[in-house]
């Protein structure tokens, strides 16, 4: 009988850690199979993000109280969404509907898109007047016990509108809102900021110092070829952003040949541009041409006119011919539509070539 439990006893003793061995081997294989699930649902995710690069509104939403389903049914992308979850989570509230752009993940352009579709619920919302929205209390000291002096409202930092009564988080959104409409030009645009209550618009309003038209000696007119970035700056709906991009573009094109050019820019508005050309002029003399029969690939590439298939066909067919005498020839070899010849010609050069 003793005996007969010893062996019952070894068995046991020998089973058991091949049991936990079976155990542990299951849970781990389990766990592999679960992260393996994660990272698929991750790049699942990733496709749809993609996916929505395109958004289309389906209905209006509350960021404070809609569920991701309603987001997402909202048009707006699944990433973004759970951010904005995670926003609510954390304690936070959207009180104004530029909050909402300022969430990790919202583009410019998908803000622009969602912006006539958020709802902020009265029981959320800002009320400049009463001062009962925590995240836009008003700054320790009055604007009036300030003893301000007059400032520019387009140059004015985000820490300086703290200083003179504004909340951190309307600093950053005055600022924001500034640079995506190119400049505030006056009162009126100043208050369409909904960081801005009509208490601080009045305050601030004897203080506030708005540009004026740029100016040069050439008919009050900048030249944006030669212009430097202080002098694009200082044309009216040209910001920040849109200084970097037509400089860059200006670089990219040898120089602009016509003002209509700056619409190509996604960071020019429709409304931006109608105020741009109003201040500014296109020396066409100033472009840098590019030697057709001599440029290298490399260089033809950098054009924003060429592409990669018109490429080919110039490199492909001077190699075969020695190169052109005139754009029209170009077209008539079916190297460039007329469309093309258009707009590439005034940065064409065509030297002799042996023939």
């Amino acid at each position: 009988m003793d005996s007969g439990n010893s062996d019952n006893i070894r068995g046991l003793a020998f089973l058991l850690p091949l049991l936990l061995f079976v155990v542990a081997a299951v849970m781990f294989a389990r766990y592999r199979r679960d992260e393996a699930t994660a990272h698929i649902d991750d790049a699942a995710l990733a496709a749809d993000i993609a996916a929505d690069s395109a958004v289309r509104i389906i209905s209006p939403f509350d960021p404070n109280s809609a569920d991701y389903r309603e987001m997402v049914s909202a048009g707006v992308p699944r990433q973004v969404a759970v951010n904005l979850i995670k926003w609510r989570t954390s304690g936070k509230v959207f009180r104004i509907a530029e909050d909402v752009a300022l969430c990790y993940g919202m583009t410019d352009s998908l803000y622009d898109i969602l912006a006539p579709y958020i709802i902020i619920g009265e029981q959320y919302a800002l009320r400049p007047s009463t001062g009962s929205a925590a995240d836009f209390a008003p700054a320790v000291h009055a604007p009036r016990e300030l003893h301000l002096e007059p400032f520019a409202i387009d140059t004015a930092t985000a820490g300086y509108l703290r200083y003179v009564g504004f909340s951190k988080r309307q600093a950053e959104l005055i600022v924001r809102y500034r640079d995506m409409i190119g400049g505030i030009r006056d009162m009126e645009e100043f208050r369409e900021c909904y960081a801005v209550s009509d208490e601080m618009a009045d305050t601030l309003a004897p203080y506030i110092v708005f540009p004026t038209a740029a100016a040069t000696s050439d008919g009050g007119l900048i030249e944006i070829n030669s212009a430097d970035s202080a002098a694009l700056r200082s044309v009216w709906g040209i910001g920040e952003r849109s200084v970097e991009d037509i400089i860059r573009y200006r670089e990219l094109l040898g120089g602009y040949c016509r003002i209509e050019q700056l619409a190509e820019l996604k960071t020019v508005t429709e409304a931006n541009f109608e105020r741009i050309i109003t201040q500014i002029y296109c020396d066409s003399c100033k472009i840098r041409k590019i030697d057709i029969n001599f440029a290298t690939p490399e260089s033809l590439a950098e054009h924003p006119y060429i592409s990669a298939r018109t490429l080919r066909r110039i490199v492909k067919q001077r190699e075969l011919k020695g190169g052109w005498v005139s754009i029209e020839e170009m077209i008539d070899e079916n190297i460039l539509s007329a469309e093309q010849a258009a707009r590439l010609a005034p940065y064409l050069r065509f030297s002799d070539t042996p023939r």
